[in-house]
């Protein structure tokens, strides 16, 4: 399995953090291109997007804005095989890039995402009170898995909120 490449660069309005790869995302070196996951109808939907992007195109992103990582880089099939140690590894990775890429949010793309790199446990979705990176500001979204419950009506309004945020 190969990783997939960071799309990123300073002072991104988002960036956009994943668990880790999918297998389909390895093999194919995008990000997000699992069939099955929804994060480029959410991105088109919520109106970050001027339409609905295809997988392969993940580094036009970087042209509005947006960026892309993960929390650790090794591709698996479920997040429930990322072990502690990726984690921790990852989570320093994640906050060193935050440090010098200075996004003005930081989206993680799942509340579990975010629960290992903070360490907390209670996080409501949205924009959270204190960001781990002071500048920037943190942003918890639902998982665009389509393993993820939630309609996906109600997953877009929680990211409508990012417009909002990088308009102000």
């Amino acid at each position: 399995m190969k990783p997939v490449n960071d799309h990123i660069k300073e002072h991104l309005k988002i960036l956009f953090v994943g668990f880790n790869p999918s297998i389909r995302s390895s093999e194919t070196g995008h990000h997000f291109a699992n069939p099955n996951n929804r994060f480029w109808r959410i991105l088109y939907e919520a109106g970050l997007t001027p339409r609905k992007f295809d997988a392969s195109e993940d580094a036009k992103l970087l042209g509005l804005g947006m960026g892309i990582t993960n929390i650790v880089v090794r591709p698996t099939k479920a997040a429930d095989e990322i072990t502690k140690e990726e984690y921790k590894e990852g989570k320093d990775i994640l906050r060193n890039k935050i440090e010098m890429l200075k996004p003005k949010v930081v989206c993680f793309v799942g509340k579990g995402v975010y629960q290992e790199y903070s360490g907390l446990k209670n996080v409501p979705w949205g924009r959270q009170q204190k960001a781990v990176v002071p500048g920037t500001i943190d942003f918890v979204a639902p998982s665009s898995s389509g393993l993820v419950r939630m309609k996906v009506e109600e997953i877009v309004e929680i990211y409508k909120k990012l417009e909002e945020i990088i308009s102000l």
